[in-house]
C-alpha cells in the first residue's frame, strides 16, 4: 500500500499556547488553551482541530458505507466532542460522536454507523487507546 496523501503542520510558539499552520499555509490558527484550564481562549485548541478533523472523516466513511447501502444519506450531519479528561499525572481524550442520518430508520442507521465505525481511518488510529461513543439520534 502507498501513501495517498501527507498533511504536514508546525506548531510554534508555547504549544497550546502559540500557533499552528499547515505546510500549504491554507490552516494557520492561533492556539490558545481555553478557559477551563487557565487560558484566555483566544485561540483554538488541539481538541477542536481534532473534534473538526474526526467528524469529517466519521462522516465522509459513513456517507462511503451508505451509498454501498443504497441509504439516502441526505442532510446527514455527524457532531463530535472531544473531551481532555485527567489521567493523573497527565491526560487523556475521549470522544463521543452523533450521528444524525434523518431518512434512514434507527436500525439502519445504527447499523451503518457501526460499518463507518470499523473504517473510518480516526476510528481505527484511536480503537483501543481512547473511548469513542457512537449515538445515533433520531433527528
Amino acid at each position: 500500500m502507498g501513501i495517498v496523501y501527507t498533511a504536514e503542520a508546525l506548531s510554534t510558539g508555547d504549544g497550546r499556547n502559540g500557533r499552528g499552520r499547515s505546510s500549504d499555509g491554507k490552516l494557520d490558527v492561533a492556539l490558545a488553551m481555553p478557559p477551563e484550564m487557565g487560558g484566555s481562549g483566544d485561540g483554538t485548541n488541539p481538541e477542536q482541530l481534532f473534534a473538526v478533523g474526526y467528524a469529517a472523516c466519521f462522516h465522509s466513511a459513513l456517507r462511503m458505507i451508505g451509498r454501498e447501502a443504497k441509504a439516502d444519506m441526505s442532510d446527514s450531519a455527524v457532531g463530535s466532542r472531544v473531551s481532555l479528561v485527567s489521567d493523573d499525572p497527565s491526560f487523556k481524550l475521549a470522544v463521543e460522536l452523533e450521528i444524525t442520518l434523518p431518512h434512514v430508520d434507527g436500525d439502519t442507521a445504527r447499523e451503518l454507523t457501526e460499518k463507518a465505525h470499523q473504517v473510518c481511518p480516526y476510528s481505527k488510529a484511536t480503537r483501543g487507546n481512547i473511548d469513542v461513543k457512537l449515538t445515533v439520534t433520531d433527528d
